[in-house]
């Protein structure tokens, strides 16, 4: 047995620990499901054991299956029928576990996620440490699947179908006293005590039986439609369920379903409705694209797969912050809240201090929901000091410029800034438009110049886009991915151009619904198709809280650069130019932009919009809108791996959902085109195109990989 310990004491109690080699944590694998049956079968028939504990070797119990051996299924064309057997083993060796006559007991010392959960659910006792570390959940929900491990049919057993509901549709995690008083462990140990706790309870139980396996069981609270929370839980959660995600994520209707029909049936017929619905699900992409975009690449990005090889490891220890604003408030609290010491500088004193008094007012509602100690956020405030003087930069190891977008202001915080700063030291700019090798030029040491564009607000949003100028040495590339470590953030990295990767995606979203808009869309099915498809708000939301003055000055940059068209006149050109030049709404910050914001009231189309760009009788079906908002945006992404500003289309995935908010169901913008296939995608386009205009023609990079039916992302990362 290579991914377990067998131990038999003198009492005669079994100790199984579990202990993957070569792996940080343990998760389910075919190895491990293979020792665990041989385990439980020496359990039950060697007569001196009397039952046994279940525990881990590692920090953690079980974190759950090994993604890396699921997320390949779609690719290899799996059917439902190999779907549905998929977890086969697994369920059998809990079931020999359950009705061997022996007593089970888990002893639960760390995270006990999706399969690990399932496994201590099939012991007859459950003991969690009382470590704040130790988390119960299952998490499948997340992947786009359901636990296919008997979670849908024991858990609502176990605590009621009420009660059950919640966890397995939101994939809720829980701590050790929550666990206790929802009766999914039955008691709490001190982590030295947690094995000898479990084998208490094994000796004074010798004939343990599942609750369900009892004759005339009934699962607490009822089940089926005439329970009385039927009509809640059922009928409400399925409505809830579809307005939640517009039906693009199939996994809660399916839990639902699976609980539904399995509480009314014997466990056996249970556990098969389950892998019946785990089938319908493994089977399809969009769990393909949820774990291997959200999990195993943005997994992989957090380890900083990108970072040059044999370059030394580095550390910040006091991080310059040129500009108070938002961002630039914000990128101080990520590092201040990491242990790193922040020189927060600003034109003014008092602008200094209001950047430092927004970490004070993310610390202060942390400590109001109990998230925080005043100690903890006097240690985080101590960290940042604010200053409007450029030589208390001296000893930064790494700058983040977080100024206008101005190229002159730029260039001179950068010359200032520099200055003062020692030879090696690494200039980062926070830019989400100018060109980072234009930016560098104004700078003594442009091989240490880098773009990293973080986005707001930063100590909620995951993603820094870190962009390579024409000079960026591989050695600032690593120490400007080494801070991303440090702050926890996950990293792409792009090479440079116009606007770089998200900001071009962006662009497109909100490009197109202003440009429908001119074409007279109604405002409210606009918005409301982007939602359908996805997207966390409608594009004429999303720009007033970014502003049309910003987009317009970003076309007005454009200009005065002399780029290509593309850049200069898209789409929405003159709705951005009607807004902000003649109507004077440039957006919320300026008090109303394409929305109203009534004081102590909620936003609202503003009725003037249509008499600005009055509606066409005959409007769209909100289906063709969703198609077009999620292909305009995958073809500009395509368009970044074409021009070589994505070398990795992994990170145009993670960026483009990260960062721009594109529906996670699809893997993202490059994903998306190889789940509708690329030959049908590109059909489509040609269609838009002749329908909408030239800016949804593939090019002919796109047309040739679709003649060969290429794929757009290759393995995970």
């Amino acid at each position: 047995m290579t991914t377990l310990k067998f131990d038999i004491d003198a009492d005669g109690v079994a100790l199984i620990s579990i202990d993957l080699p070569d792996r940080p944590v343990n998760v389910f694998t075919p190895e491990l499901t293979a020792d665990l049956a041989a385990a439980v079968e020496r359990v039950l028939t060697t007569p001196e054991i009397k039952g046994a504990v279940l525990t881990s070797a590692k920090a953690t119990f079980i974190a759950g299956a090994d993604l890396k051996n699921l997320v390949n299924a779609y690719d290899e064309g799996i059917t439902l029928a190999q779907a549905a057997q998929r977890f086969t083993k697994e369920n059998a060796l809990m079931r020999r576990m359950e009705t061997g006559g022996k007593p089970f007991a888990a002893a639960i010392n760390g995270l006990a996620l999706g399969g690990g959960l399932e496994l201590a659910l099939a012991c007859h006792h459950r003991v969690l440490s009382t470590d704040p570390g130790a988390k119960l959940g299952l998490p499948e929900v997340s992947v786009g699947l359901l636990p296919a491990g008997g979670g849908t049919q024991r858990l609502p057993r176990l605590i009621g179908i009420e009660r059950a509901l919640p966890l397995l549709t939101q994939g809720t995690q829980l701590a050790p006293q929550a666990a206790l008083e929802l009766g999914i462990v039955n008691e709490l140990a001190a982590p030295r005590h947690l094995v000898e706790t479990a084998r208490a309870w094994v000796l004074a139980h010798p004939a343990a039986v599942q609750p369900w396996d009892v004759k005339g069981f009934k699962i607490p609270g009822g089940a089926g439609c005439l329970a009385p929370f039927a009509v809640k839980s059922f009928q409400a959660g399925t409505t809830l369920a579809r307005r939640a995600n517009f039906g693009n994520q199939p996994a809660p209707l399916a839990i639902l379903s699976a609980v539904f029909e399995g509480t009314q049936l014997p466990i056996d017929k249970a556990l098969g409705v389950e892998a019946k619905y785990f089938a319908q699900l493994f089977a399809s992409p969009v769990s393909r694209n949820l774990m291997r975009t959200m999990f195993i690449n943005k997994g992989a990005a957090d380890k900083l797969v990108r970072r040059p090889e044999g370059i030394a490891k580095t550390k910040v220890a006091k991080l310059g912050v040129l500009g108070a604003g938002m961002m630039g408030a914000g990128i101080a609290f990520a590092a201040a809240s990491a242990g790193i010491d922040v020189v927060l500088l600003d034109a003014t004193q008092e602008g200094a201090d209001k950047g430092k008094a927004y970490s004070s007012a993310i610390l202060a509602k942390d400590i109001a929901k109990g998230r925080g100690t005043q100690d903890k956020a006097d240690t985080i405030l101590s960290r940042i000091r604010t200053t409007t003087s450029y030589a208390d930069l001296a000893g930064c190891e790494l700058v983040v410029e977080a100024v206008f977008e101005n190229r002159a202001v730029k260039a001179e915080v950068t010359a200032q800034a520099e200055g003062h700063l020692a030879a090696d030291a690494v200039f980062a700019s926070n830019t989400s438009t100018l060109m980072i090798t234009g930016l560098a030029q104004k700078s003594r040491r442009p091989a240490n110049f880098i773009g990293m564009h973080f986005f707001s607000p930063v100590e909620r949003m995951p993603l820094v886009e870190i962009i390579l100028g024409a000079e960026t040495s591989q050695e600032t590339l690593a120490r400007a991915l080494d801070l991303c470590g440090q702050l926890r953030k996950t990293p792409i990295v792009v090479n440079d151009g116009p606007s770089f990767f998200t900001t071009r995606v962006y662009c497109t979203f909100v490009d197109e619904g202003m440009q429908m808009l001119a074409d007279g869309v109604e405002p409210a099915l606009i918005e409301n198709a982007a939602r359908m498809a996805g997207m966390p708000v409608g594009p004429l939301a999303v720009v007033d809280e970014t502003t049309t003055d910003l987009r317009w000055k970003v076309i007005k940059q454009a200009e005065a650069d002399e780029l290509d068209v593309r850049y200069t006149r898209p789409p929405g050109y003159t709705v951005c130019e009607t807004m902000v030049e003649k109507l004077k709404r440039p957006g919320r910050r300026f008090g109303g932009g394409f929305y109203d914001y009534p004081e102590g009231g909620k936003k609202q189309l503003w009725p003037g919009l249509k008499e600005v760009f009055p509606p066409h009788a005959e409007q769209p079906e909100a289906e063709e809108l969703k198609r077009r908002f999620l292909a305009i945006q995958a073809l500009e992404a395509a368009r970044c791996m074409e021009e070589g500003v994505l070398t990795h289309a992994e990170d145009g995935d993670l960026g483009s959902v990260l960062g721009v908010g594109y529906p996670a169901w699809t893997g993202g913008a490059l994903s998306y085109i190889d789940t509708v296939g690329i030959a049908a995608f590109v059909a489509e386009c040609r269609r838009m195109a002749a329908a909408y205009g030239a800016r949804y023609q593939p090019t002919a990079w796109l047309e040739e990989r679709a003649a060969r039916n290429e794929r757009l992302v290759g393995n995970p990362a």
